[in-house]
């Protein structure tokens, strides 16, 4: 389990792969600060957050279209 958790990159959607543009990472990152995130007024009802592996809950966030439970594009 200590391979999976050293390869989870912060910066992609979990579910997606996609980038999930989180400013709270690209500040940690960085060092620089940033305006807030665009989580921090997202609706996140439609969610599928069960289907968050396990492993990369509270390592990296969903990005808005996921968040938004629209399906990923193929």
């Amino acid at each position: 389990m200590a391979a999976v958790l050293d390869t989870i990159d912060a910066t992609r959607c979990p579910l997606c792969g996609e980038q999930n543009r989180c400013a709270m990472e690209v500040a940690r990152e960085t060092g620089e600060p940033q305006s807030p995130c665009w989580c921090m007024a997202a609706d996140f009802r439609n969610a599928p957050l069960a289907a968050v592996p396990p492993e990369m809950r509270g390592k990296a966030c969903i990005c808005a279209r996921c968040a938004a439970g629209a399906p990923a594009e193929s």
